[in-house]
């Protein structure tokens, strides 16, 4: 049987066909920048969108259901061929799969004229899709420790059926926002809890003697079930004391677990620090859920969710994407200014959603997250671009 590698070069179409991670990566990031763009625009009345969604519904979907289902197909159909060694999906068939997912953004935009069912029905098609992908695969591989990832498709797959139906009915698209942002936040943890030690160890054997990340053990499998039940606790009792202190209890695992992982020592190496950085907004996340539910006369629940989605989704993503793209391509796994600038940007825009969520200065703060959000993206697509739809070198 032929490597991934060896099937890949056997390539012929245009390099931004290849592999999963060139089109939705630029496309997801070409999303984020034009979402957040247009929400403050419909947020503030001087835009009307043909959507059936509120402002604010529309804003939530289209980061949570339309930009991260993007980054993940990217990150899944990049990563699953070198699990199984089974030939990549290239060509037409990432074309066809990438169009499914353009069609979903179309219709959920242009709802209203196109009735809220279809357009629920289109957008479904693609997570729906991506599952039987990666299933087949995986099975196919025989590959079954991997399954586990196909959970988190069904939660965020699960979770936008749900914000549909809410919608729909005159729902508070609550349980389908809790299940989509879990499922991510799930994700990160399940992913990044291979990646972050893995990435760092190679870097840190490089250099002088030191501490070195701890491997995965049953005290990473205990934070994964901790807060996997802060989370289940959150989806149905989002206000409850209970989910308070499973939250506050996930909090402290994520730090202990994220304290094993040495990144006081890559300090020098963006690329792998932006890792440690953006997983460090997992517990912060839970923090300020836990803080919300305590004290929700200080910070609003829905304003705490921006340690997750504003820090933990956005720059884990972003840290992902900007690693992914340089390494799959040829090129030096190096951050240089302009991928730095990407970082800052990323991290601002998430400092400065925090803030607001404290109504401190929030109009200015929310406008300042918002310009933030939108440069860090911007820049990726100014940057990787080039890089997405040429050769590798």
């Amino acid at each position: 049987m032929k490597s991934t590698a060896e099937q890949i070069r056997g390539y012929t179409g245009p390099a931004i066909w290849l592999i999963g991670f060139r089109p939705f990566f630029l496309g997801g990031a070409v999303w984020a920048a034009l979402a957040v763009g247009l929400w403050l625009p419909m947020l503030s009345g001087c835009v009307t969108l043909p959507s059936a969604f509120t402002p604010t519904e529309w804003h939530i979907h289209e980061l949570i259901y339309g930009y991260v289902p993007a980054i993940i197909a990217g990150f899944l159909l990049t990563a699953v061929p070198n699990w199984t060694g089974r030939l990549p999906v290239t060509g037409i068939r990432l074309q066809m799969l990438f169009m499914v997912w353009v069609l979903g953004r179309i219709a959920v935009f242009w709802s209203r004229p196109i009735s809220p069912v279809i357009a629920a029905i289109i957008d479904l098609v693609f997570l729906a899709t991506l599952f039987a992908v990666v299933a087949r695969e995986i099975i196919a591989a025989k590959n079954t420790h991997n399954l586990k990832v196909l959970v988190v498709v069904g939660l965020l797959l699960a979770g936008n059926a749900m914000f549909h139906l809410e919608a729909l009915y005159g729902g508070a698209h609550a349980y389908g926002t809790r299940a989509g942002i879990s499922g991510t936040i799930m994700l990160i943890m399940l992913i990044g809890g291979r990646i972050i030690p893995s990435f760092t160890r190679n870097w840190l054997s490089r250099r002088e003697a030191g501490r070195l990340p701890i491997p995965f053990s049953r005290f990473d499998g205990a934070v994964m079930v901790g807060s996997a039940m802060a989370l289940a606790s959150w989806i149905y009792e989002p206000t409850h004391r209970i989910t308070a202190t499973l939250a506050l209890v996930a909090a402290v695992l994520n730090v202990a677990r994220l304290a094993r992982w040495a990144g006081e020592r890559t300090g020098g190496e963006p690329l792998v620090l932006i890792l440690h950085v953006a997983f460090a907004f997992v517990p912060i996340g839970y923090f300020l859920l836990s803080f919300s539910i305590l004290r929700p006369d200080l910070i609003s629940p829905s304003g705490a969710l921006h340690g997750w989605t504003a820090g933990a989704i956005s720059l884990m993503t972003l840290a992902v994407m900007t690693r992914t793209s340089l390494g799959h391509t040829g090129r030096p796994l190096a951050a240089n200014g302009r991928i730095q600038f990407i970082y800052v940007a990323a991290f601002a825009a998430a400092l400065f959603r925090i803030v607001a969520a404290f109504g401190i200065v929030r109009e200015l703060t929310l406008y300042a997250s918002a310009a933030a959000w939108i440069m860090a993206f911007s820049a990726y697509i100014f940057v990787y671009s080039p890089i997405l739809t040429r050769p590798k070198v």
